[in-house]
């Protein structure tokens, strides 16, 4: 994990406008904010290009800022990279695509195959080819262009500022630094790799002097995948459009799989195993020996049980595996639990009740056995027993309702350009939960010590729900419409992971130094099963719990891990008690400024 930003203004350091002071202040704060996600290293690199006629007057200032959280090889790498004038800005990780050794640094092997590129189009096949998480600036000195981008499922945050006449500069951060009235972050769209070719721009601003015009008239979108090109990784699978026979085997119990997807559960397996191993493996320690150097976000759930399970396989039995599992003081929700079942009352006076309870005092004393907490106790049963030898480090993460409000401010400006109730939600429980820091015991009724978490690496199983129909949305969907509607639903959950919820994560996450990475979100895992027929990946005609992502459910209890196999979803705010600390607004409410 790193932090990138780059800058493009006119200004120079000798100049005094109320223009140029809030650029450099800009350009100050998001340098900050970016070296949080990289503490291991921080450096810059600036291209002054001026105006030939006032030779102190540049034309363009052009800052690259690379910050590096080390998780490759045994020294801390420098960025910016720069080869023969060419300048990488690199937030990534390359699973496949690009041969990489144990001690060798990804951003350094993509510079050397990016600086060999002669043509636009040698650019977009090295980035179509390339599997993993990313979001990058790149400087490539023959073209005399800017390219940035994000990987095509959005899996790393970059943000853009566009000029304007009130911030005329372009302004790309991996995460922004607070609100500001002129500064107007958005996600960099993933459909594209966007370019800025400064041929272009010098002519313009020749022209007109003006910069926002010289940026808007110079930037292009190149497509991921020109039509002569086969790009395996240049943008994620279409579904199978394939209808589902009239009548096929029903799965009867999870404990039995149906001859026909006995095939696909092994392949689903095999798949999703090398994915795991591939973000567990080669790992530097920056703990004590024997430390942790991989977390699983753990609630107990299908998802992440599977992804704790599978990284047992790969790491190293002697060392703990730690799962972040957290739980917050709602005295909303205290006060509710406290009147018991009010759900037999007339509406009337369940309104009054809850009323009553919400404006009376708090309880005396903080509970944190919140949903969650309840099934990753459980859950870790179930793995101590699969797995003897292993330590898991189960991670009490106690979030006091004071320390939630303290946070929020800070957390909003972490997640922005994200602003909704919902946003601000499920980014309060990432937040606490990636800190890892908490208390652990050593057995059930053992008494808890404190504990912070060094793994570096923080292990989610965010993308099955839109993968394989865990969503509501799908039972609803095949209610109206069938197996067709099904379909089309699940092809528009992978067309809005992009936009969803992976860049306000990453920012969340990043923010402690910490990397997210997502097993299932793995484009070769997206590939193999948007390709399956909808059926084998789930059934809305059976009850939730077995109907809904079934060839999940299928897996993991061949894994041996029944109790897991049969849990419903729960959102991650309210399985914390996240959510709705303060009244009953609705998640898409915007938040007040």
């Amino acid at each position: 994990m790193c932090g990138v930003f780059f800058s493009l203004h006119g200004y120079d350091i000798e100049e005094n406008t109320s223009s140029q002071e809030l650029v450099y202040s800009l350009c100050a704060n998001l340098r900050k904010a970016n070296a949080e996600r990289g503490p291991d290293r921080q450096s810059s690199i600036v291209r002054r290009i001026s105006d030939p006629q006032d030779l102190k007057r540049p034309v363009r200032t052009a800052e690259f800022y690379g910050s590096e959280l080390r998780l490759r090889g045994e020294a801390a790498i420098q960025q910016p990279h720069e080869l023969n004038g060419n300048i990488l800005c690199w937030n990534g990780e390359i699973f496949g695509g690009l041969e990489v050794g144990p001690q060798e640094n990804d951003g350094v092997k993509l510079l050397e195959a990016l600086a060999a590129a002669k043509e636009a189009d040698e650019i977009i096949g090295i980035f179509g080819r390339l599997e993993g998480p990313y979001g990058f600036v790149y400087y490539h000195a023959a073209l005399n262009q800017i390219l940035f981008a994000r990987d095509p499922l959005g899996r790393r945050s970059l943000l853009v500022h566009r000029p304007t006449a009130e911030l005329p500069a372009l302004l790309i951060s991996s995460v922004s630094s607070g609100t500001h009235p002129n500064l107007n972050f958005e996600e960099v769209s993933t459909d594209c790799i966007h370019c800025l070719d400064i041929p272009t721009f010098d002519r313009s601003y020749a022209v007109t002097s003006n910069f926002v015009e010289a940026c808007e008239s110079s930037t292009s979108q190149l497509p991921r995948c020109p039509q002569d090109l086969k790009l395996p990784y240049a943008a994620p699978a279409n579904v199978n459009p394939a209808i589902p026979p009239a009548e096929f085997p029903q799965v009867q119990t999870l404990g039995q799989i149906p001859i026909y997807l006995q095939g696909p559960v092994d392949e689903f397996l095999a798949i999703l195993d090398k994915a795991t191993w591939l973000r567990v493996r080669d790992i530097p320690r920056t703990g004590a020996e024997g430390s942790a150097r991989v977390s699983v976000l753990f609630s107990g759930g299908i998802d992440s049980t599977v992804v704790a399970y599978l990284a047992h396989k790969h790491v190293p039995l002697d060392e703990p595996i730690d799962l972040f599992n957290v739980g917050f003081e709602n005295p909303r929700k205290m006060k509710l639990q406290q009147a018991g079942n009010i759900g037999a009352l007339p509406r009337r006076q369940q309104k009054q009740k809850k009323q009553a309870l919400e404006n009376g005092p708090p309880p005396a004393e903080p509970s944190y056995r919140v949903p969650d907490r309840v099934t990753g106790l459980q859950e870790l049963e179930e793995l101590r027993r699969l797995c003897p030898g292993r330590t898991w480090n189960f991670v009490e993460v106690n979030v006091p309702y004071e320390e939630t409000q303290n946070a929020r401010e800070r957390v909003e400006d972490l997640m922005l350009p994200s602003r909704t109730v919902m946003d601000l939600s499920l980014a309060l429980a990432l937040y606490f939960a990636a800190r890892g820091k908490g208390q652990i015991r050593s057995a059930p009724a053992a008494d808890p010590v404190p504990y912070t978490s060094p793994a570096r690496v923080v292990l989610s199983g965010l993308g099955s729900d839109e993968l394989l129909g865990g969503y509501g949305r799908h039972r609803t969907a095949y209610g109206y419409g069938g197996w067709p509607a099904v379909i089309e639903e699940l092809q528009l959950e992978i067309d809005r992971i992009p936009t969803r919820n992976l860049g306000r994560d990453d920012r969340i996450i990043s923010s402690h130094g910490k990397e997210t990475r997502h097993p299932f979100l793995s484009l070769d895992v997206v590939s193999f099963v948007a390709g399956l027929p909808v059926h084998y990946k789930m059934d809305p005609r059976l009850e939730t719990g077995t109907g809904d992502k079934m060839l999940l459910r299928l897996l993991t209890q061949k894994l041996g891990l029944v109790e897991a196999s049969c849990r419903k979803k729960r959102a991650m705010q309210f399985g914390s008690h996240s959510a709705r600390m303060d009244g009953e607004k609705k998640g898409d409410a915007a938040l007040a400024e």
